[in-house]
């Protein structure tokens, strides 16, 4: 069975539709960063960094020093799907961040897109 193509897709080239959706909405690059990092585990310096390999999608989450266990608690609806019922754990990581962003862009606060208490 052949990978989605978004797999081979460049994390860099998705990057910047991230930062823009968020500006268009008055929000910020250090915000879109703080979501990645936090799902992620990458530091701001390790995240530049892996932007600046040009990895695609799977090495960028394949490469993730320690994914959050608290991305469990992202639900919702994402291009039609709802996130929590995606099967292909790769598939989610790739939604858990479009949830987090349009959670930035439609206006809710760090503390709540970041599921703290």
């Amino acid at each position: 069975m052949s990978k989605h193509r978004i797999y081979t897709m460049n994390f860099a080239s998705v990057y910047p539709l991230y930062v823009a959706k968020a500006k268009k909405k008055g929000r910020t690059k250090t915000e879109v960063d703080e979501i990645i990092c936090w799902l992620t585990g990458y530091s701001q310096k390790k995240l530049e960094a892996q932007l600046a390999k040009q990895l695609n999608i799977e090495a960028f989450f394949a490469k993730a020093p320690r994914l959050n266990p608290a991305r469990a608690l992202i639900k919702g609806i994402v291009c039609g799907v709802r996130v929590e019922d995606i099967a292909d754990p790769l598939m989610r990581e790739v939604r858990y961040i479009d949830k987090l962003i349009d959670e930035l862009a439609k206006g809710k606060t760090l503390d709540k897109i970041l599921r703290k208490q």
